[in-house]
């Protein structure tokens, strides 16, 4: 609580105090650092009115937004993930908003990860196509664009295999809808950069990220990347040049776009050496 908070920080006093959580404990800890006089910054990590729309609690979006914004304005500092969110954030009525760069181990995530062994394992061959979605497994990850993508995708390759890495409350219901996609579950982030590294092309039909750091880990792997023009995408994708942008909300284009991609094996090579 607020009181345990204030208490302890009386005993050690910090210099400042960082908000990482929008919940009830970083309330408490803006309460208690208040109280104390104590200079305070947040960062916005979730688009936690975004996703009432995906779990049935639409009507709570106004609220949810307001809260969020009372919640960082009662901080001096708001850092947020990318230049378009600090826009709309801005136009929203948020105060001191400040960007808050994103980055990856450029050694760790590597193309050089690439395991033959793996792609079998996900039944695929050497010469086979594997479209990578990594992420949580939820409504507001707009996964089901990703998997009718690939359906047609197989109209052409029918070997093409679909990986799905993450976990969440869709993932049964997934993998029983399309069982011929593998569903890895949640894994180890060695396994992780071994997959990113063993894929041919990331999907990422999200339209929901404050930044999208899995968009960053999939370029730095390689990877060619079909994305939706915001947060991470606005910020270092360059439509045909690293990658392939699209128009936020246009997922007619994006499929389109993807199943373009996933027939050019010469511009997937090209776009994935540019995205790393």
């Amino acid at each position: 609580s607020a009181r345990v908070l204030a208490r302890a920080w009386r005993e050690q006093r910090p210099h400042i105090v960082h908000v990482a959580t929008e919940g009830p404990l970083g309330a408490s800890a803006i309460r208690a650092a208040r109280s104390l006089q104590l200079p305070i910054s947040s960062s916005y990590h979730t688009n936690f009115d975004d996703y009432a729309a995906h779990y049935a609690v639409g009507p709570l979006r106004g609220l949810v937004a307001g809260w969020l914004k009372h919640f960082h304005n009662r901080t001096q500092l708001t850092m947020v993930p990318s230049s378009d969110l600090i826009a709309r954030l801005s136009q929203a009525g948020y105060r001191n908003l400040a960007l808050f760069p994103r980055g990856v181990d450029i050694e760790r995530f590597h193309p050089k990860h690439r395991d033959a062994e793996l792609r079998r394992s996900w039944g695929a061959h050497p010469d086979s196509l594997v479209c990578l979605v990594v992420g949580r497994v939820a409504p507001e990850k707009n996964l089901n664009l990703a998997l009718r993508t690939w359906e047609v995708i197989r109209c052409q390759h029918p070997d093409a295999r679909m990986v799905v890495v993450g976990d969440g409350p869709l993932r049964a219901h997934l993998a029983a809808t399309w069982p011929e996609a593998v569903f890895t579950g949640a894994i180890s982030t060695a396994d992780l950069v071994r997959a990113y590294a063993s894929a041919d092309m990331f999907l990422f039909p999200s339209q929901s990220e404050t930044f999208g750091n899995v968009l960053l880990e999939a370029m730095a792997s390689g990877l060619p990347t079909v994305a939706f023009d915001y947060a991470a995408a606005r910020a270092h994708l360059s439509h045909g040049v690293n990658g392939v942008s699209v128009t936020l909300g246009d997922e007619t284009a994006w499929m389109a776009e993807t199943v373009a991609l996933a027939n050019d094996a010469i511009r997937r090579a090209r776009l994935g050496l540019r995205a790393r």
